[in-house]
């Protein structure tokens, strides 16, 4: 889980990232303390104020596979999420797939053969990634900066100056880039020189999880973000203009950390539904145009979503995979085989949908009947960034750096 404890309502304001990882690390270290050492310290917040140990991972059982899982080409990326918790996710666009690790790579590996056709190294540490379209490739870094690169050479093109960091993917719509900053910011800049166009600010809870989720620009001229007081806001692209807000999830609880309900996970653009989740919340789906809610059941998760078969697919807190009927409250399956695994949002693939874990292996579940059909370990750092699936092939970026393209046979 990103759920490095910040609380920056009641942090000075940070023109950069520095006072924000100042920060953090104190926060950490204070936990650390309370919690009798970093080598105890879960990343689970209903962990943190337990009396109980916290929860182990389930041991993975024997399967009967009935799908194979082939590795067709492996590429390293620097150091991978490196030690900063970051959840740096690939991007597909076009023939190429773009990575970037948190000591500052970035490449362009063509998708079919695995090849590397560009490398670039930035001065600083990477936080937020990737994002790519209309020739840029984008990353935030730790030192509050919005970073463009040409998608085709992997030259610099600007660095824009932000609030703080960007711990979630930028996105561009051709006429500005847009990046939500983890000071409850969403940050719009000139997409050919960087220069800011307009900012949206929210006000965070005094407790918030580590992360933010990705912004998304709709076909109709809007940005949609989801933030750490568990609203949505929907904002036009090209002025910022406000177009309407809504809550995912209301805070309930005596203390701070039983109000924790950041929408943290990728928001599911369906048509003409924008759906969000949020930790300790409800999933739900709103109108795009007009943000009048449209569905919604109630469920706790910090990670995204996505759809298949006539569900949706969810990861819930305690890293349960759940199928809900579109529209409904009706729980098609769930699978508990990965319980407490730290796995990724769900990733609909053919038939299944991918997940992967803390130990670095990808796990192919059933849509029909939610059984696990199908596993492969790519790496044993872990994977904490999202599965990507692209024409049939699946593309995981392990946690020490490895980029590896799947097969599904």
């Amino acid at each position: 889980m990103r759920a490095d404890l910040i609380s920056l309502s009641n942090a000075a304001p940070a023109s950069t990232g520095v006072t924000l990882s100042l920060f953090r690390g104190m926060t950490l270290c204070l936990l650390a303390g309370l919690l009798a050492g970093c080598s105890s310290f879960s990343l689970n917040p209903l962990d943190w104020w337990g009396d109980d140990e916290v929860n182990p991972p389930k041991e993975l059982q024997a399967i009967t596979e009935q799908v194979n899982l082939r590795s067709l080409w492996r590429v390293n990326v620097g150091n991978g999420q490196g030690d900063n918790y970051t959840e740096i996710t690939p991007v597909v666009s076009a023939d190429r797939i773009y990575a970037a690790s948190e000591n500052g790579t970035v490449v362009a590996v063509e998708r079919e053969s695995g090849d590397v056709l560009w490398r670039t190294r930035l001065d600083d540490p990477i936080t937020g990634g990737v994002g790519a379209g209309d020739g840029l490739v984008l990353v935030g870094t730790e030192r509050a900066e919005l970073v463009a690169l040409d998608a085709q050479t992997g030259e610099l093109l600007f660095q824009a100056p932000v609030s703080s960091e960007v711990l979630s993917p930028p996105q561009t719509d051709g006429n500005v880039v847009v990046a939500q900053t983890v000071d409850g910011k969403l940050i719009a800049v000139d997409r050919d020189s960087g220069e800011q166009r307009w900012i949206y600010e929210t006000t965070l809870p005094p407790l918030t999880l580590r992360g933010t989720s990705k912004p998304v620009i709709t076909n109709s001229g809007s940005v949609i973000a989801g933030f750490s007081n568990g609203t949505l806001v929907s904002v036009s692209a090209e002025d910022g203009v406000w177009r309407w807000e809504e809550r995912v999830a209301v805070p309930e609880g005596e203390y701070d950390i039983d109000r924790v309900i950041d929408v943290d996970g990728d928001l599911l653009l369906d048509g003409n539904r924008i759906l969000a989740s949020s930790y300790q919340g409800n999933l739900m789906a709103f109108d795009v145009a007009s943000g009048r809610i449209v569905w919604g059941i109630e469920a706790s998760s910090y990670h995204g979503l996505d759809r298949g078969f006539g569900n949706i697919y969810y990861c819930d807190d305690r890293s349960h995979v759940v199928a809900v009927r579109d529209n409904t409250d009706d729980v098609v399956w769930e699978n508990d085989d990965l319980e407490y695994r730290s796995i990724t949002a769900p990733t609909a693939i053919s038939n299944y949908v991918a997940v992967a874990d803390l130990e670095g292996y990808v796990h192919l579940i059933s849509q029909i009947d939610g059984s696990i059909v199908g596993r492969i370990r790519v790496g044993d750092a872990g994977v904490r960034s999202n599965l990507i699936a692209s024409d049939g092939r699946l593309y995981a970026f392990g946690n020490g750096g490895t980029l590896t393209a799947l097969s599904l046979e």
